[in-house]
């Protein structure tokens, strides 16, 4: 005997809704309600402030995922990702997902540093004030690292500066604002051979260079992390050269002592929240009188 048509339509609007609710529950990202993540955020298409995320896997993220993520990690209204289609969506870790695809990322030190960023800058709306800009900041993070890769990898005419170089010229040219800094945290692997680590700080001067020359920002600000471990014996050389970089407005932010996990490579989590703090107090005593980068 087949059920009363209307019976049908009932248990059919049943499941409709069961589904549409557990896409609105299950959907979002830690931080955005399931209404405010469906609708277009009005920050979406503003100019905003760039990061090049740039380096090798502790760049990427390897910090546990932990749910429900500690609040340096959640969304954010004015925190925005670059896809790997060159589209902005809001930012939720793991912000390398779709970049660093061989490997399985989890928590980095972006977004503890765009939340420390915008905690710094308080917005109009928020009735914080905007130190005289009515338009609050906006940042747009450009995921680009990818573990396991040397300085050499870097190099202009490989790949992977390249798709950095290529991926944040898109940004800045669908209305994207300013690149505010490069944050580069590599080296880990090119503690294994000593020719590698000897040539290191040559390297990463050259990079410097082309990366501002070919971004056509000569003052362009790089903040490099110095490496809190390494995958070889040699990893004292390449902090050294890490520490001798003489170039103007390139900034070292110390990981030496930050928490490791067990494989004593990557930072944990809280060494990750640790690091976005100090990358961004390094970014905004950088420039505090500069004036706003908007």
């Amino acid at each position: 005997m087949k059920p009363p048509r209307q019976t049908l339509r009932l248990l059919l609007a049943a499941v409709a809704s069961a589904a549409i609710l557990s896409f609105l529950l299950l959907a979002p990202p830690d931080g955005l309600s399931p209404l405010s993540f469906l609708s277009s955020s009005p920050y979406a298409h503003r100019p905003k402030l760039l990061f090049l995320l740039a380096g090798q896997s502790n760049m990427a993220g390897r910090g546990a995922v932990v749910h429900p993520l500690p609040p340096p990690y959640r969304s954010h209204r004015r925190v925005f990702r670059l896809a790997a289609s060159r589209g902005w969506v809001p930012a939720a870790p793991p912000l390398h997902a779709d970049i660093d695809t061989h490997k399985t990322c989890g928590l980095g030190p972006a977004m503890p540093f765009a939340h420390r960023v915008l905690a710094a800058v308080p917005s109009p709306d928020s009735g914080g004030g905007g130190g005289g800009n009515d338009t609050p900041v906006v940042l747009g993070l450009i995921p680009c690292a990818v573990g396991g890769t040397r300085i050499s990898m870097w190099a202009k005419g490989q790949p992977l500066y390249e798709f950095a170089v290529a991926r944040t010229l898109a940004a800045v040219a669908d209305g994207g604002g300013n690149l505010g800094a490069v944050l580069w945290f590599q080296g880990e692997s090119d503690t294994i051979e000593i020719d590698d680590a000897q040539s290191y700080g040559a390297k990463m001067e050259r990079l410097v260079a082309d990366l501002r020359a070919d971004l056509e920002l000569p003052n362009l600000l790089v903040i490099q992390v110095g490496l809190a471990s390494g995958e070889g014996n040699y990893t004292d050389i390449v902090r050294e050269a890490q520490k001798n970089i003489v170039l103007p407005n390139v900034l070292l932010v110390d990981a030496m002592g930050l928490p490791l996990r067990d494989d004593q490579l990557h930072l944990s989590t809280e060494a990750q929240i640790r690091l976005g703090n100090m990358l961004a107090e390094a970014y905004l005593n950088f420039n505090s009188s500069r004036g706003p980068k908007l």
